[in-house]
Formats: C-alpha cells, sequence, structure tokens
C-alpha cells in the first residue's frame, strides 16, 4: 500500500466453475497478499469457494463469513425474500468497509466470475466507488460446461443466449426458440419449467445437461434423460452449435413464416427459430435475402410470379422428409404464401405432409403505428391487384366498404404494369368521402427507404404509389392534428356516433 493510500483495497476474485486448478495466477496471487478472506455461504456455513481457495488461505487471514439469512426458504422479515437479501447486503458491506477502512486488502471470493451471476457484485455496487477495486476474472460455468460437453458453443455468427432458468416458462420459450445456442442457468427448482421451454421451443431434441462442471459429482448427458428430482442448483442446460451438428431425427414438414415487413427488428422470436431450424428455405428471392445465410441450410429462390409452382417445390422436399420454411413478407396469411402453400397441400399427394402457418407483422399495422392509430376502429383490407381477380370485383368491394364508412388498408396499389388502379380508386372512394379524408402513404416501413406522409383524399396522386407503398384511408371519423414538435398524426375514435 503506497504511503497516499490510507484504506485497503478491495478484490473481486474470480475462481473459475469448481476445479482448484482451473484458477487463475492472478487469483492465487491476489488470495496469497490479501489481508482478509470474504466468501458467501449458505446457514449451514459450507461455503464452495472457500472450498475451491482452500489451500491457498493461510493460517493469518481473516476470514469473514458472509452468510446469507436465507436461500430458498421463507422468511419473516417485513420486506420479504428481497428485504432480507437488501438488509444483508448492506450489512456485509458495512463489514468489509470496516476492514478496507482499517487499511486492510479485502478479498471477496466468488464461484466462476465474479461479475457473471455472482453475489461479489452486490459488494461491487456498494464499494467499488469507495475504495481502489479490481476485479480478477474467473472461468464461467458455461465455458466449463461447454468444455466438458467437448461440443462447440458458437461459432462463426452464431449468436449465444445465456439464461437465468427463474425466468418465466414462456419467456424462456419464446428466447430458446429465436436464438442459436444457449445456456439457462440456475436450474434446481426450475428444471421443469426449462425442460418444459425447450420442448415448446422444438429445441429439447438437442439441449445438453452439465452438473457440477469440472467438481467432485460431474454428469452430463441428454437433458431430455435427466430426471428432475435429482437436478441440482448448480447444473445448467446447453443448446451448443448448430453447425456440423448431427442431424436431428424429424417428420419432413412446411411452415410458412412470416417475416413482417421489413428486417430482423420485426420479426417474431417463433419466425427466427423456425428459419434458424429449417433444412431447406424457399422464397422470393427478395425475401430470402432478409433471412441471415446459415451453414448447412438449403436456399431456394424463386419469381415473385410463381407461388403455386413454389409451394409445389417446397411440399414436395418435405416429403422427403425435410424441414421446409417458406418465406413470406409481412403476415403469410395476408395476400401472401399461406394460402398457395395451403391450397396445394389440400390436393392428393400432399395431403399428409404437415403445414404449419407462423404469423408475421402485417404492412397495414406497421405503416399505422408509424402515423398514429388510423386502424383504431373498423377496417376492411382490400388488394387493388386485378392479377388474381377482375377489376369490377374489386370496384364493387371498395363501394361497399366506403358505403359502410370502414377505414381501407390497400395492398397493391400499384406496379410498373399496373398504372391506373389507384386513380380509379381514388374516384370511387370520393363518391363517399370528404375530399379532405386522410390517407396515410406509407412506403418500406421499416426499410432503408421508409417514407409515412398524410395527405388528403383528394390529393392522392397515382404516380407517388408503387407496389411498395400501402395506403390506409380513413373514415369520416378519422382524425388528423400536428402536435407539439411539428409531427402530423391520425387516428380513428374507438367510439363512432350513434345515429
Amino acid at each position: 500500500m503506497s504511503e497516499q493510500q490510507t484504506t485497503g483495497r478491495l478484490y473481486g476474485v474470480g475462481l473459475g466453475p469448481g476445479d482448484p486448478s482451473l484458477m487463475t495466477v492472478r487469483a492465487v496471487e491476489v488470495i496469497g497478499a490479501a489481508d482478509v478472506v470474504a466468501y458467501h455461504s449458505a446457514r449451514h456455513g459450507r461455503s464452495i469457494a472457500r472450498s475451491i481457495a482452500e489451500r491457498h488461505l493461510r493460517a493469518d487471514h481473516i476470514e469473514e463469513p458472509l452468510v446469507y439469512p436465507v436461500t430458498t426458504e421463507g422468511t419473516d422479515h417485513p420486506g420479504g425474500y428481497r428485504g432480507a437479501m437488501e438488509e444483508f447486503y448492506e450489512k456485509a458491506a458495512a463489514r468489509l468497509a470496516a476492514h478496507l477502512d482499517a487499511g486492510r486488502t479485502v478479498a471477496v471470493l466468488a464461484e466462476g466470475d465474479p461479475l457473471f451471476y455472482g453475489s461479489y457484485m452486490h459488494m461491487h455496487k456498494r464499494l467499488a466507488d469507495r475504495y481502489p477495486t479490481e476485479v480478477v476474472p474467473g472461468v464461467t460455468s458455461v465455458s466449463a460446461a461447454a468444455a466438458r460437453l467437448g461440443e462447440p458453443l458458437v461459432e462463426g455468427e452464431e449468436v449465444l443466449t445465456i439464461l437465468p432458468g427463474t425466468l418465466p416458462e414462456e419467456e424462456l420459450a419464446a428466447r430458446l426458440a429465436s436464438t442459436d445456442s444457449a445456456v439457462v442457468m440456475k436450474l434446481g427448482r426450475t428444471f421443469p419449467a426449462v425442460r418444459g421451454a425447450l420442448e415448446r421451443s422444438g429445441r429439447l431434441p438437442e439441449a445438453r445437461y452439465v452438473e457440477r462442471a469440472t467438481m467432485s459429482g460431474e454428469r452430463t448427458g441428454r437433458l431430455a434423460d435427466v430426471d428432475p428430482e435429482s437436478v441440482p442448483y448448480f447444473a445448467v442446460a446447453v443448446l451448443p452449435s448448430r453447425i456440423d451438428a448431427a442431424p436431428a431425427a424429424h417428420e419432413g414438414e412446411v411452415v410458412v413464416v412470416g417475416l413482417g415487413p421489413a428486417g430482423p427488428l420485426w420479426l417474431t422470436p417463433e419466425a427466427r427459430g423456425e428459419l434458424a431450424a429449417a433444412d431447406d428455405l424457399v422464397g422470393y428471392t427478395t425475401y430470402l435475402d432478409r433471412v441471415p445465410v446459415r451453414p448447412g441450410q438449403r436456399r431456394h429462390p424463386s419469381d415473385n410470379k410463381v407461388e403455386s409452382e413454389r409451394a409445389d417445390f417446397a411440399l414436395d422436399l418435405a416429403r422427403q422428409g425435410r424441414r421446409v420454411a417458406v418465406v413470406s413478407s409481412g403476415d403469410p396469411g395476408v395476400f401472401a404464401m399461406a394460402t398457395a402453400v395451403l391450397e396445394v397441400a389440400s390436393e392428393g399427394p400432399y395431403r399428409d405432409v404437415p403445414v404449419r402457418v407462423l404469423p408475421g407483422m402485417t404492412a397495414a399495422h406497421a405503416a399505422a403505428s408509424r402515423a398514429g392509430a388510423p386502424l383504431g376502429h373498423d377496417y376492411a383490407v382490400v388488394s387493388l391487384s386485378d392479377r388474381l381477380k377482375p377489376w369490377e370485383v374489386i370496384a364493387e368491394r371498395l363501394r361497399a366498404a366506403a358505403a359502410a364508412d370502414l377505414v381501407l388498408a390497400l395492398y397493391n396499389p400499384g406496379s410498373r404494369s399496373r398504372v391506373w388502379q389507384v386513380g380509379k380508386a381514388r374516384e370511387l372512394l370520393l363518391e363517399h368521402r370528404s375530399p379532405d379524408t386522410p390517407v396515410v402513404l406509407g412506403r418500406d416501413v421499416g426499410g432503408p427507404e421508409e417514407s409515412v406522409r398524410i395527405v388528403r383524399l383528394a390529393d392522392l396522386e397515382p404516380e407517388e404509389v408503387d407496389m411498395r407503398t400501402i395506403l390506409l384511408v380513413g373514415s369520416s371519423q378519422t382524425r388528423t392534428v400536428r402536435r407539439g414538435d411539428g409531427r402530423q398524426i391520425v387516428w380513428t375514435p374507438r367510439r363512432y356516433p350513434e345515429g
């Protein structure tokens, strides 16, 4: 300690996953030089942290056992479990502060890494701003588990997600479905819910189990084979890298996946998980380009006007035992691929092929969110494309919806080969709507060229509309207002006037 330093130094010392030989050289040095060694334990007094570092403790070390007042049992503390723990951390920090104020060096032992789900962090947050502090990192249980399994945890551009098993089962399932690799910590009593989440997310067959990695009593194996009653707190569930992994046995199926209107921010966790798990990806080239390339997956791009052929191809792959994801922009059930796939799947050769549809954020809802809440009341959805139905049918539906005073979401308003439909639709709507009716023009919502404008129905210009644009036409009740920041918003009241 320097002459200017009047207080001791605080160390958070990572001990690694359990095997004393996996402690770092720096951890051994710090413990050897410390005046005070502190460690957490349950009320039975046994400390795993102390047992790991025991060979490096000296007879003249001042030991400070930080004994938890509660672990899993209940408490009569007026603040409940959280209140009891907060009081404990405050008192423990005060005990360590007394040593530091006396000029003693304090080493707080922590299994694994001190700042990775470790108890040391509670001391760090209370003391590090008052005393010189150093955190000595340690090998985490995550790294130890992967090493004991002998399988890559993540490779290339894969994403690793680390989750506490204490999360609700539905939340765990969503996160497990949407990631590449994962480790779920804190098993023990949470194991049944974690297993359920793995099963619900379709990841159970690939899940591995590691108990007390590098410690005495270590156990590894398939998580599906583990008896829930035998699982201790010091166990983790692992979803290793999918790259080069042995393919899991599964029945062929087609999953029609909605990608939402743009990039990954609009993708649901369920959809993300199915895209990652697929053997084959089938879809319009532009939409396939929005899905990350994964080793081992086959990609089958095609033109936008061959929906039936694409569906037939996907279903045939599934008959061969392949898991196929057919991608679709927005929601696959709204003017998109779900109908095409189900239509072909209803025919003789494919009736026994499993088909699932996963929803996605629609273009109408995405554009509406950017403009305010124009779809706040009843609304109708109409495609202006006359490629699959006569214009006369479209016109009749526009008249009926307009006469019923419904807000309208108009899909496929125009393209290079269809340039007149928007003008005709405007004429039909003006027969029933005021020229001042607000119209939202949402183009490439969520994409790099996003543009959202609000114009009067009378001022709607067909040349400003293309295939990447959706139109939201207000009802007689739809309102617009300019906010204090200058932004114009539009909404349709939920209450409709009587009479």
